[in-house]
């Protein structure tokens, strides 16, 4: 099972993911950057395949030939518990 980097939600996906494949939860585009293995925030490019094209919008369907979408996952929301837990721990270790 896989999550939606935009809304956060379990989706389905095959083995290829088409560029017009939609979130059932959010409709947004499936195959974007954030959805990706490929995809780093701190990479060149914000992308570690180095022999990728350079694409201006990573939440926008593209036509990259390297796409894979991430194990388990995007950068999916996740819960607002869960950032509040993690907030608090990282203020602990300043106390």
């Amino acid at each position: 099972m896989n999550i939606c980097a935009l809304c956060g939600s379990a989706v389905e996906v095959g083995r290829e993911v088409s560029r017009k494949e939609e979130c059932p939860s959010c409709s947004g585009d499936l195959r974007i950057c954030l959805n990706c293995k490929f995809y780093s925030e701190t990479a060149h490019n914000k992308c570690t395949e180095p022999r990728a094209d350079f694409q201006r919008s990573r939440d926008r369907a593209n036509f990259c030939d390297y796409f894979k979408y991430k194990e388990g996952g995007g950068t999916g929301g996740g819960s607002d518990d869960a950032k509040a837990a993690a907030k608090n721990a990282f203020g602990d270790l300043f106390k």
